[in-house]
This record gives C-alpha cells, sequence and structure tokens, in this order.
C-alpha cells in the first residue's frame, strides 16, 4: 500500500453519470488485483475525506477508476481537468483470487462492472470468463470493449432498450447449466447480490461463487468501522479490510 501523488491524465464521461479517469502515479503501485480500490482525493481541500474507487484498468504507472456522480465528492471528481494533481492510497482491499479456477462466470450489475472488468483483464489470456451484465437501460451501458473479452457476454438491461429485458443474474440462470464453470464473481447492487445469493441457494449450487460489496467507507483501512457487514455466522467484517471481495455464504446480504 503507497500513499501517492498522481496527476489526471483524462476524466470523460462514458455514460449517464458515469465518468471515467484516469491517474498517471509518481510511481509504481506493485501488483494490483482485479476487486482492490484506491482511496482517492477529490481535489477539494474542505474534503477530508478520500472517494473509495475501485480499480478498472491499469497499465503501467496509469491506473484508470470510474464513479458515478451522487454526493459532492463526485460531483467534484466530475469537475476535475487533467492536469490536476490528486492524493490517491493504494491498492485497498483483497482483490478476486481466482488461483486454480479456469472456467468463471462474471455476473455484474451497473456501476458494480468495474472490478469485474479489472478482473477480466488480468486473466482473460489464461482464462475464460461467461460474462452477464446488466445495466437500467442504453444509456447506462458502457465498457463494452473490455467485457469483449469473454468468451460469452450477454448484456440485459430493465427496460429492453439494450439488449434483452431482464437482470444479469436472471439471464446467467438461463444459460447456468450450458456452463461448466469453476467458480462465479459478483458485483453490483445489494438487491441483485441478495437475489443471487437466493437463487444459487435455491438450486443447491456448488460452485464457489465470490462477490465484491459495495459499501460507505470512511478511512478505506479498516480503522473507522464505517462499513462494517454482518457476517452468517453473526460476527462483524470490515469491507475496506476484510473485503471487499468474499465468499457469498460467508456474508449476510
Amino acid at each position: 500500500m503507497k500513499d501517492l501523488l498522481c496527476i489526471v491524465k483524462s476524466n470523460k464521461l462514458i455514460a449517464e453519470n458515469i465518468f471515467m479517469m484516469t491517474l498517471t502515479l509518481s510511481e509504481g503501485a506493485g501488483c494490483i488485483r482485479g476487486g482492490q480500490f484506491v482511496n482517492l482525493s477529490t481535489g477539494d481541500g474542505s474534503q477530508l475525506l478520500r472517494r473509495p474507487l475501485g480499480v478498472m484498468k491499469v497499465e503501467g504507472n496509469d491506473v484508470s477508476v470510474c464513479y458515478q456522480v451522487k454526493g459532492e465528492g463526485t460531483q467534484n471528481l466530475a469537475k476535475t481537468e487533467a492536469g490536476q494533481t490528486l492524493k490517491i492510497l493504494l491498492p485497498l482491499g483483497n482483490g478476486f483470487n481466482l488461483d486454480g479456477k479456469n472456467s468463471v462466470v462474471v455476473i455484474g450489475g451497473g456501476v458494480g462492472i468495474f472490478p469485474l472488468i479489472a478482473t477480466i483483464r488480468e486473466h482473460f489470456k489464461t482464462k475464460k470468463f461467461y460474462s452477464y451484465i446488466g445495466f437500467r437501460n442504453k444509456n447506462a451501458v458502457c465498457l463494452l470493449n473490455e467485457l469483449e473479452k469473454s468468451e460469452r457476454l450477454t448484456v440485459v438491461t430493465d427496460d429492453g432498450s439494450y439488449g434483452e429485458k431482464g437482470n444479469a443474474v436472471e439471464a446467467y440462470l438461463k444459460d447456468a447449466d450450458k456452463i461448466k464453470a469453476d467458480c462465479i464473481i459478483a458485483c453490483g447492487p445489494p438487491v441483485m447480490l441478495k437475489v443471487l445469493k437466493q437463487k444459487l441457494s435455491e438450486r443447491d449450487n456448488t460452485l464457489p461463487c465470490l462477490v465484491s460489496l459495495e459499501e460507505r467507507m470512511g478511512c478505506g483501512l479498516g480503522a473507522c468501522l464505517v462499513c462494517v457487514c454482518k457476517k452468517s455466522d453473526g460476527t462483524n467484517a470490515r469491507v475496506c479490510k476484510d473485503g471487499p471481495v468474499f465468499d457469498i455464504n460467508e456474508v449476510q446480504l
């Protein structure tokens, strides 16, 4: 983990309220695994807390993150211009460990696709990915060029304005019996992950399933306890430090 200065290389709108920012680090950050995240300053000195953003792509000393404009912090990030200097802490959290897995199902929803893309980029030369991705509508669709590194890509939207109408979990379940996969990785809205867990349980699923959780974070280091989630055994886990990737059966959804 390093606390570095970085220079904004680009900051582009790629879908409705979705930006991709590429940052050039002042020095190498070492190995960054798909599913890990960064804590990035917003460029506004009055905002002391940095924003946790999943890594979407790493190329040399360039790191790309994507974010949805929601609150004041992301509104400030959206105004950031090329050449500005920001502070970045990385890499944080635990990523997707696919050691020994050769065929992987990917289930993503909305802004949850970004850490999944990083994982596909990390392994697509040696592993096969079968991706099922859901967006709200056609205006939210983005980064399909990255997802096309998958062996198979199915894109659906809630309203049917792009691809078939439906959600990513439903799309996968239609094909589940046809795919010989070693595991499932997923990231998306909490309701999507909850439905996924329920459906897998109903089908007596035996495939390992890793999920990346989205929680509001403060420090990103496990000290502030803002991002605590409940584990299935009743104990607590810190999403930033103990996750954000967990076995789906390990956590309450």
